[in-house]
């Protein structure tokens, strides 16, 4: 047994396809078969069930997947200790961030992580909620922070900051949007059309939650996927949106939208860390789940 072998076998159990293990891990399908192939045979146990709807681990298999993510754990932290020999972390980190966190965070994250960690290795995506726990789950991901979401019993979840969100329009004035701007009820923002992401997004399932309290429900004139896009569409004319302060700050032109606070009730959209619960943090990772906390509050909370 060698520890490739062992990683292909984990991927392929975890992901429940050799199709899926292959795209995560870079490798060609046919030589991911032949080396889960040779385990079987060297441990003399057939260890997935191959069917035409993907793979799934035997009884062996789920022993030996339970025992295979501790040696690759065990692995991986023998690796940060050789390195904590020289005086410095290693290994490497993959983080998944929300587009807008990511304009906002991902430079002077990136900046500060080569500083701290200069052995280690940072690897950022971008992603939406539903998608990022997905990766987590899979290991594709070690971090990743999530808007709004729902316990799950593979992913242990941490609140890192609020953001309160905006009624956000087309500012078409000369003069500067308003410094305090009066707030509008809940209740008006569901006679407005909106510009909102298709479900599950996470604002979306906020916004449709609460006016379901006040027993309304929004008018959407355009579902629409991507910050950027919805405020192109604000910007034309194609009507409202809901967003944080954040979302527009860091849009090409934030200058040309006005914000008004949105009250009775006011919508705040919840930030947390997501971490997989099947597998225990590395050293680094847990450095860089703490330098993503301070990140965050320094660059994301609201002033």
């Amino acid at each position: 047994m060698d520890l490739k072998q062992l990683e292909y076998f984990v991927r392929v159990a975890e992901l429940g396809s050799f199709t899926r293990a292959a795209v995560a891990l870079n490798v060609a399908q046919p030589a991911l078969s032949r080396q889960v192939r040779q385990l079987e045979v060297e441990l003399r146990q057939n260890l997935l069930i191959r069917n035409g709807r993907g793979a799934a681990p035997t009884e062996a298999g789920k022993l030996l997947l339970e025992h295979g993510r501790g040696i690759l754990h065990q692995v991986e932290r023998a690796r940060e200790e050789l390195g904590r020999v020289r005086g410095a972390l290693a290994g490497r980190v993959a983080i998944g961030l929300p587009p807008s966190v990511a304009k906002a965070m991902a430079v002077p994250l990136i900046r500060e992580f080569r500083k701290r960690m200069p052995d280690a290795t940072l690897s950022i995506s971008e992603g939406l909620s539903v998608g990022m726990h997905e990766a987590l789950a899979t290991g594709r991901l070690d971090i990743a922070l999530l808007y709004n979401a729902s316990p799950s019993p593979d992913i242990e979840l941490a609140p890192l900051l609020e953001e309160p969100l905006f009624l956000v329009q087309h500012h078409t004035g000369k003069a500067p949007p308003a410094a305090r701007p009066r707030p509008v009820p809940l209740r008006e923002v569901a006679n407005l059309p909106l510009v909102i992401p298709s479900r599950p997004n996470a604002i979306r399932m906020l916004v449709e939650t609460e006016m379901a309290n006040l027993g309304c429900r929004p008018h959407v004139a355009l579902e629409i996927d991507g910050v950027a896009a919805i405020l192109d569409l604000v910007e034309d004319g194609a009507g409202n949106a809901v967003l944080s302060r954040n979302a527009v700050a860091t849009s090409a032109r934030p200058h040309a939208f006005s914000l008004r606070p949105i009250s009775s009730p006011a919508l705040r959209s919840k930030l947390l860390t997501a971490m997989s619960s099947q597998r225990p943090a590395t050293l680094t990772q847990k450095a860089a789940l703490q330098l993503i906390q301070e990140m965050a509050h320094k660059l994301l909370a609201p002033a």
